[in-house]
């Protein structure tokens, strides 16, 4: 129940939702009144509406090698303020160790790590340490497990779509090399969606399925206006998921990879409810908004050549199209040492982006990069395909 103070006037709900979530969550200390207020789900539901700046990145890093063990530490990576403190406690309340699968609107799915005989997935919220749990789906082949939370759309309900990928054909082509030509496998893939209800409690399976010569990569499952997309390896595009009619199809990258001398960096995120598509490669920076997923329709919305790049970050960056072309001169069997630089993750107008052995902050429209941490900080693997979410507080519950 509500205090006498707050019956039957929407004020102080419409004041104390303009504040910020951090704010919001001391303010429960106030009175109970407060706290009643505050942790009511139709504040939570308003709060959300307002435009909440991404606090901080959540990074983990991955055995490179190794599908059947996981590194257990997590790192949070804040970005305001100038001396930046990587936090390894944040996610200590939940009662196992966990990996980190998919997060929006203030909610992290992870799932326990591996080895384990009886592996679990947890949805929680960092901010207020509420937290579920359900059973590791049994289901083979699972890629990507992501979360939808959408409060406008579903209520306080979420959604999880596992991706499940299956190789449907393999076939021989000829591939060409210095010497001449040889023949290599090349396999055709099938994804298919599993969907659990936080609602129902259950898992089932969809009809719709998606076949994609490649697989998902970085940044899996960034939800965008309902939908669910996947980023495809290689600069081939990114897989559409539309969980609530059960529709997916693929999206051409913005530029072709056959346009490209070497293969570009990516990483995808939302922005002001459309996907954005985030490149660096020999043409410099860009950042793409996708307009139409069925129609693979892109906008250009910033693009900075290496050169620009360079000269507005004269103490970070320095002979980088020396360095890309150096990088893939060394690539053996197929493997290549570690970007120069690398996009891990964007939001809202903001990314993450590794510059050799340090993370920096890069904001589109400031042009400048401002150094978070070193790899050092966050362990010996950070340099190898890491697992990197932004994080936005919400003070939304988890039923």
């Amino acid at each position: 129940m509500k205090g006498r103070w707050f019956v039957g006037d929407d004020i102080p709900m419409n004041i104390l939702s303009r504040l910020s979530t951090k704010t919001l969550h001391f303010f429960k200390l106030v009175s109970k009144d407060w706290f009643n207020l505050i942790s009511d789900r139709s504040f939570a539901k308003l709060q959300l509406k307002r435009s909440e700046p991404v606090s901080g990145f959540f990074f983990q890093e991955v055995f490179e090698w190794t599908d059947d063990m996981d590194v257990e530490t997590i790192n949070y990576i804040p970005v305001a303020g100038e001396g930046v403190n990587v936090c390894q406690t944040v996610l200590d309340f939940l009662p196992d160790n966990v990996v980190i699968l998919s997060l929006n609107n203030g909610l992290i799915c992870c799932r326990t790590t591996f080895p384990n005989s009886h592996p679990m997935i947890y949805v929680c919220n960092p901010l207020n340490k509420q937290w579920t749990s359900l059973m590791w789906p049994s289901l083979p082949k699972i890629c990507s497990i992501a979360l939808a939370f959408d409060p406008f759309r579903d209520s306080m309900d979420f959604t999880l779509i596992a991706l499940r990928i299956e190789v449907v054909e393999t076939y021989r082509v000829e591939v060409a090399d210095e010497e001449g030509y040889e023949t290599d496998d090349e396999e055709e893939y099938c994804f298919f969606f599993h969907i659990y209800s936080s609602k129902n409690r259950s898992w089932r399976e969809s009809n719709e399925s998606c076949k994609c010569n490649h697989t998902v990569t970085k940044n899996k499952g960034v939800l965008v206006d309902g939908d669910l997309y996947w980023l495809i390896d290689h600069a081939y595009g990114v897989l559409m998921f539309d969980h609530h009619n059960e529709l997916s199809c693929l999206v051409s990258a913005p530029i072709p990879p056959q346009e490209f001398t070497y293969t570009p960096e990516m990483c995808i995120g939302e922005s002001k409810g459309k996907l954005n598509y985030v490149m660096i490669s020999e043409h410099g920076l860009q950042l793409w908004v996708l307009e139409d997923h069925f129609a693979s329709k892109w906008d250009l919305k910033f693009c900075a050549s290496l050169d620009e790049l360079e000269r507005e970050n004269l103490t970070v960056l320095f002979n980088l199209e020396e360095k890309i072309q150096r990088q893939f001169s060394r690539m053996v069997n197929g493997w290549k040492d570690p970007s120069e630089v690398d996009p891990l993750a964007f939001k809202d107008g903001v990314m993450l982006v590794r510059v050799a052995t340090s993370f920096y902050l890069y904001e589109f429209g400031m042009g400048k990069m401002k150094k978070l941490c070193d790899v050092s900080t966050l362990g010996p693997k950070a340099l190898f395909s890491p697992i990197v979410v932004p994080y936005t507080m919400s003070l939304a519950p988890v039923a």
